[in-house]
């Protein structure tokens, strides 16, 4: 640590900003000051440390060769300073604070939550609605609830639910279909951000290849859904997007199969986390409540069974 006393931490702050940045301006505008402040601390660490860090060109400033190692190195550093501050800033461990994707949150989790706090009176919840993987260490989030194929980079995944699809639409739309190939006919609400596509299903039942007309396209596949259940047109959407409406009559499954997208639901934290109570036992109380749902979803639409 004694190395630490020579030279200062705004100016490796400083360093630390333009070497991942690439960048003058940006590497100001996170750290709330002007160019030239920015540009003064370079310079003076540079000094402190009796070598060049950047050399001066048309681009602006570039890492020379020496530099690349001790760029990374600052920036895995204040990575863990700033995981520190935040974990310092936590006033009340009985919080648990979770990421979830938006459509998930709204579509299923949300109704749920006064049953969670029932069981645990003493654990408060902050929602995050988002589908951003914001570096672990740089945030106060404790769990996070992805979609996706159980990979990523820096993270521990655990799979909640395989993702499953099949075609919906309201009962007076299903009363004119007689085999899947009548849905063809039918126009469809599309997710435009959607990560998989029709022929993951059409394929399944022999119709791969065929044309898809779209009605609309939406951003967002709880529009799709409110789109579905207007009588616009037919969605393909899966288990936890559309269980109530399908356990309450509003949508239909009228053929299956309901087949796997290649995709899941998975439980998402660090790969340092360290076990949390709290965390457990939201973990067993959403499982908990995923496999009785989905067991009266079978009961509705058997294509989910």
């Amino acid at each position: 640590m004694k190395e630490l006393n020579q030279v200062h931490l705004n100016g490796l702050r400083a360093v630390e900003a333009v070497g991942r940045l690439r960048s003058l301006q940006a590497a100001a505008n996170e750290l709330g000051v002007s160019i030239g402040a920015v540009s003064q601390q370079v310079i003076k660490t540079e000094l402190q440390l009796g070598r060049t860090l950047f050399e001066r060109t048309g681009r602006g400033l570039v890492p020379v060769d020496a530099a690349v190692d001790v760029l990374a190195r600052l920036s895995e550093g204040f990575r863990h300073l700033s995981g520190a501050v935040a974990l310092a800033r936590r006033s009340d461990d009985s919080v648990l604070t979770i990421s979830v994707a938006p459509v998930f949150a709204a579509r299923w989790l949300v109704h749920r939550i006064p049953a969670f706090s029932e069981h645990f009176p003493e654990i408060g919840l902050r929602i995050d609605a988002n589908d951003r993987l914001t570096d672990a260490s740089q945030t106060d989030v404790d769990l996070r609830i992805r979609v996706g194929r159980g990979h990523w980079p820096g993270f521990k995944a655990e799979l909640i639910l395989e993702q499953r699809v099949a075609p919906l639409c309201t009962p007076a739309m299903a009363a004119a279909l007689e085999e899947p190939a009548d849905i063809l006919d039918l126009p469809k609400v599309i997710d435009g951000r959607a990560m998989f596509t029709w022929d993951v299903w059409l394929s399944a039942v022999g119709l791969e290849g065929a044309e898809i007309k779209a009605r609309h396209t939406f951003s967002e596949a709880s529009l799709c859904l409110d789109a579905a259940i207007a009588g616009q047109g037919v969605m393909l959407a899966w288990q936890t997007i559309a269980s109530h409406q399908l356990q309450h009559g509003q949508l239909v499954a009228p053929f299956g199969p309901a087949v796997n997208t290649g995709f899941g639901h998975y439980f998402v934290t660090s790969e340092n986390a360290r076990r949390s109570d709290k965390v457990e036992k939201f973990k067993r109380w959403l499982k908990r409540e995923i496999d009785d749902d989905m067991e009266r979803l079978a009961k509705a639409a058997p294509v989910f069974g």
